[in-house]
């Protein structure tokens, strides 16, 4: 995605209605599932509790108007089916239409896993090879050559991996007015392409660092190999084998599923002109579907994994997919422990969508949350974690950190700007000192840094913020940590 989760921002109430649609009940929803649902509305709670400051469950409605959310849509995955699925909200601002289970929203970088399966695949099926250079198999465009590529090839296992050395982290899509380019001017950044080329500017393999570009080769290498359009490859190795009938990766949206798509909203709940962006770049961005249809796409690996079912993959390829290559990242899919509390995951944003999806590969649990908001990853953390504690998820109870006082006089010598000179697309994030309070924003939004020691900083959406200073206590760096990934920003003089 395109800023991952650089911080949970914070929004204002607003005077949004609610409204919640039901599935279709066949079969009815069960009263333990009722119960389950009517918990989680009223218990959302941040990733991160402060110890010895208890703060109370929140209610979705509450936290929908506080992020100007105005669409929220969710599907829970339990003993290894959909218990539920449920519909918040609005398809758009201004108007009426519910959000209902069959609402579609832009996935965003979800599309990566979907488009890694359809790949793992054609590995199956002696079509590709995942670590053989990818420009042996490329045919109407080539990975331009270099340095780096001289002692390291590009590989599929490195694509999806993000270690492949690849530039462009995401892409901002194009607007209804806006020319779109073709596949092959995004991936040598010619007019009409918004992003730079993409190219290998570090060494193969030697790091991990999130590459939407990456993704963008992949998509023509799957052309090439198949010789079918994209929409239509992914459609025939994964979408219909796993029963995702409400999915699809077509641009623009077909008409048939116009209809149901949410419109996509700004921050402070515009709605993105023409509804919402284009994207060429497929693999990485394109993906519409619904929470259900994507816990469909999750209960079907959690099959394979287990040897239970290999419509899309079989289980020795799932278990690959599903081992960590590099930093906590298989093969399309953040991974993160193991045993009974070994559980994959994704986050995606677009302009105006953004949405998370997580399943547990040996006990058949998982949820999918999709907003039509570009504030819903906040909201989708929260939503998560109440889910998380209704169902007893493992690894995943409420991390308690302690908050101690520091010298205001401290916060200082980190007050500045900040970048990351790897990854430009990444915003700039301003630390202010604020009296008693060290602030954190990326131009748009702002949160407290909530202060573990001196130099060691919290968020509650679980990320920890490190400054590192030279021999005369001045600030050099900010170590940005969240989960599944870390991100060097240097102090800018």
């Amino acid at each position: 995605m395109k800023r991952f989760r650089i911080l949970i921002l914070i929004g204002t109430v607003t005077g949004f209605g609610f409204y919640s649609t039901d599935i279709a009940q066949n079969p009815p929803l069960s009263s333990s599932a009722k119960t389950h649902i009517a918990h989680i509305e009223n218990g959302l709670l941040n990733r991160v509790a402060i110890q010895g400051e208890g703060a109370a469950p929140m209610k979705l409605s509450d936290r929908m108007g506080h992020y100007k959310i105005p669409g929220v849509s969710i599907a829970v995955i339990e003993d290894g089916k959909i218990e539920w699925a449920k519909g918040y909200g609005i398809l758009e601002n201004g108007k009426s239409l519910p959000v209902t289970p069959r609402t579609l929203f832009q996935a965003g970088s979800i599309s990566k896993p979907v488009t890694a399966a359809a790949s793992l695949r054609l590995v199956e099926e002696g079509k590709l090879n995942l670590d053989e250079d990818v420009n042996k198999m490329l045919v109407s465009w080539k990975l331009p050559s270099n340095e780096f590529t001289a002692k390291q090839a590009v590989t599929l296992r490195k694509i999806m991996s993000h270690s492949a050395g690849i530039t462009v982290h995401g892409f901002d899509g194009y607007a209804i007015d806006q020319p779109i380019p073709t596949l092959q001017q995004v991936l040598d950044g010619q007019p009409p392409a918004n992003s730079p080329p993409i190219r290998v500017d570090s060494l193969p393999g030697a790091e991990w660092r999130y590459s939407g570009g990456g993704y963008t080769v992949l998509q023509q290498l799957l052309i090439d190999v198949t010789h079918e359009t994209f929409p239509a490859l992914i459609h025939r190795l994964v979408l219909q084998p796993a029963g995702m009938t409400e999915s699809t990766f077509e641009e623009p949206l077909p008409p048939n599923f116009t209809p149901r798509a949410a419109t996509g909203h700004l921050r402070n709940g515009t709605p993105v002109k023409g509804k919402w962006h284009f994207f060429p770049e497929m693999a990485a961005a394109a993906l519409w579907s619904t929470p259900s249809d994507l816990c469909r796409f999750a209960i079907e690996l959690q099959r394979s994994f287990n040897g239970k079912s290999n419509r899309v993959l079989s289980a020795t390829m799932t278990r690959q997919m599903l081992t960590p290559q590099i930093d906590h990242w298989g093969l399309g899919l953040s991974v993160e422990g193991e045993g009974e509390s070994l559980h994959f995951s994704h986050a995606g944003a677009t302009i105006g969508y953004q949405a998370f999806f997580i399943a547990y590969a040996n006990k058949g649990q998982g949820a999918v949350v999709m907003t039509n908001s570009d504030q819903g990853l906040k909201l989708s953390d929260e939503i998560i974690q109440g889910i998380a504690n209704e169902y007893g998820w493992l690894d995943h109870d409420q991390i308690v950190r302690t908050r101690v006082k520091v010298d205001p006089a401290i916060f200082q010598r980190f007050a500045g700007s900040y970048r990351d000179p790897e990854t430009p697309e990444l915003p700039t994030l301003n630390v202010q000192a604020n009296g008693s309070s060290l602030l954190l924003s990326d131009g748009e939004d702002i949160q407290e840094l909530l202060p573990e020691s001196a130099t060691k900083y919290f968020l509650l959406d679980g990320a920890e913020v490190s400054f590192v200073q030279d021999s005369r206590g001045a600030a050099t760096d900010l170590i940005y940590q969240h989960t599944d990934f870390t991100i060097d920003f240097k102090k800018m003089p």
